[in-house]
């Protein structure tokens, strides 16, 4: 591997660092990608700041980005953060490395839930936002009613006098466009960058004091280990420097710099030195972790700490012991499955992973982010089980704590009653409720548990037309039991290869998961029952021949599409006593118990 150095950032030449942050869909990565192509920092119109695969197939930013670009004599450095609540750990920790931020927002939907929630970070950390209302062309766009909502949402949270005077930019990120006022002529992004260059201050550039630098994300490199990346507040970093790391707790130790990247684009560019004011890769201290600090002697004092919102659900991860086991998975022990957990906590600090018990028990920020780490094991080919996510409960002086979620829903008016209802009876409260062009918004606070396995069922009563967003608010007194949906599980008695004459006789049931010549074993979930209670079935059972009868006597089989499982849906729709089987190219669910027999002792047990 080589890398070309670059010329080192004399400090003559100022820095601005910025994180551009958004609700989920609002416009973040295609800003950023504009801005990137027109200042030449991406050369290939196909590359993305969303380059993980999972990323570009889901549309949404998962993992925070840098990159950087030159304007006018200006080192522009560039965090593009992720929009869903569940990545919101990403968010908080980029927020303490930069000096302002691009708050995102549809010039159509207006503020959303994680639009409240990353301006609420940004506000209490003393940043003073540049809005920019994004999608002027939609034809429901209305700029003016979504600058006075902006407004609106700033007041709520009590920004002060200074950060209510944000400066606004219209834009067409999708286009590469955007301008100061509505009227003005539509042409490139250089606008934006003439306004971050106008209103965010320029980074400290304190050469004359002893370093200090703090890590605010971790990377993962197969060649050369842990990467830490870190903005330098006082002094320069050099590479072979050696360092004294103040950790969390207090302690101190010691290690030198082995390689030092910077940005320009997309690329890290290796360099011999880095000043303050600037974001850097530095590589070398294997023990680093988020919020520590970089030092060059032991008396300099840390900075303040990176905190970090805890998880809020926990799921089970075993071995696959099913009777297909093995058969797809390249990786299937627990030793196996364990490393790779380990390898996920040395870049991913939202989630917690417990190793002691016979399972790995991991700790996540919502469904999406386990959902996520499931999908990337499996395309690298590990097989295993995961068990019904659970919310986790906190004692407090003796009583028990469970976390709220804030929900907006935009749905047709037609739908909000069903909606309202289901919710309701999940525990759930109306704070808001508009209703503008025959959709309505709805805002509700909700226990996270009624939250858990209602996604599938709101996309089927809405009619695939509602959308539903959600961030965590804060722990509150457990609200009692919530009934949900209650369908069972049909479940095979037989293994071999499901007919299609069984599965038409099956499906009237209840909703199958799987279509005729799938390879089912006994005890394998095969679909649910409308009744609510399980049902053995017999899904490899093929029509009785005589001599007075042949195959072809009958009319042809109709079998309505299978609902193939997913692993999001697989989570959605678990009970407590199944396992969801991941393997790189199946996805099944299974009842903890295979036979009858099993599932019977376990229930009296």
């Amino acid at each position: 591997m080589t890398f070309n150095p670059i010329p080192v950032i004399l400090a003559a030449m100022e820095i601005r660092n910025i994180a551009i942050i958004a609700h989920v869909d609002h416009g973040k990565t295609a800003l950023t990608d504009a801005i990137l192509k027109q200042t030449g920092a991406l050369s290939d119109e196909s590359v993305s700041m969303d380059s993980n695969t999972l990323e570009k197939e889901r549309g949404i930013t998962i993992y925070s980005k840098n990159a950087s670009v030159f304007y006018k004599d200006t080192k522009i450095n560039i965090v593009d953060t992720p929009g869903h609540a569940d990545f919101g750990s990403e968010v908080e920790r980029v927020l303490r490395s930069i000096d302002s931020v691009l708050l995102v927002v549809d010039a159509q939907e207006g503020p959303m839930p994680q639009t409240r929630f990353v301006l609420k970070k940004s506000l209490e950390l003393g940043l003073k936002p540049i809005v920019i209302l994004n999608k002027i062309d939609k034809p429901a766009a209305n700029p003016n009613l979504a600058h006075e909502q902006v407004f609106e949402l700033f007041m709520d949270l009590g920004a002060t006098d200074e950060q209510l005077d944000f400066t606004t930019v219209y834009a067409i990120a999708k286009n590469g466009t955007a301008k100061r006022y509505l009227t003005d002529e539509d042409k490139d992004i250089m606008p934006l960058l003439d306004v971050v260059l106008e209103k965010v201050p320029a980074a400290k550039s304190d050469l004359k004091t002893d370093l200090r630098c703090q890590v605010f994300n971790l990377a993962y490199d197969n060649f050369l280990g842990r990467m830490a990346i870190g903005r330098i507040y006082e002094g320069s970093l050099k590479t072979g420097s050696n360092l004294t790391l103040k950790k969390m707790d207090g302690t101190n130790e010691t290690g030198r710099v082995s390689k030092l990247f910077t940005f320009h684009g997309l690329e890290r560019k290796e360099t011999e030195e880095a000043v303050a004011g600037d974001i850097v890769w530095n590589v070398g201290l294997p023990g680093i972790n988020i919020g520590e600090t970089l030092c060059l002697n032991t008396e300099q004092e840390a900075l303040p700490a990176i905190t970090v919102d805890e998880p809020t659900i926990s799921l089970d991860f075993l071995v696959n012991n099913s009777p297909l086991a093995g058969r797809e998975g390249k990786y299937v022990t627990s030793k196996q499955i364990k490393e790779r957990l380990e390898k996920e906590l040395e870049v991913n600090v939202g989630m917690k992973i417990d190793f002691s018990g016979e399972y790995f028990k991991v700790y996540s920020r919502g469904e999406l982010h386990a959902a996520i780490l499931i999908e990337q094991m499996r395309r690298e080919g590990y097989e295993l089980q995961v068990s019904q996510p659970k919310v986790i409960i906190e004692e407090r002086d003796g009583k028990k704590f469970e976390p709220f979620e804030e929900v907006t829903i935009d749905v047709p008016e037609v739908s909000s009653g069903v909606v309202m209802e289901k919710l309701g009876k999940r525990k759930g409260i109306v704070t808001s409720m508009n209703t503008e062009n025959g959709q309505m918004r709805l805002v509700f606070e909700i226990p996270t548990r009624g939250l858990l396995g209602y996604r599938g069922e709101f996309t089927v009563d809405t009619r695939g037309e509602g959308i539903l967003c959600s961030h965590f608010l804060e722990y509150r007194p457990y609200t009692g039991e919530i009934k949900k949906r209650n369908v069972g599980s049909m479940i095979s008695m037989a293994t071999g290869k499901a007919l299609g004459f069984s599965l038409f006789n099956l499906q009237e049931r209840g909703d199958l998961y799987i279509g005729p010549g799938v390879d089912v074993y006994e005890g394998m979930v095969i679909g649910n029952t409308a009744k609510g209670f399980d049902m053995a079935v017999n899904p490899i059972k093929g029509k009785q021949l005589t001599n007075m009868r042949s195959s072809g006597a009958d009319d042809a089989i109709t079998l309505t599409p299978p609902a193939i499982l997913t692993i999001e849906t697989g989570l959605e729709i678990i009970s407590e006593d199944e396992y969801l089987e991941i393997t790189p190219d199946s996805i099944r669910l299974r009842k903890q118990g295979l036979t009858e027999n099993d599932r019977k002792r376990s229930t009296k047990a």
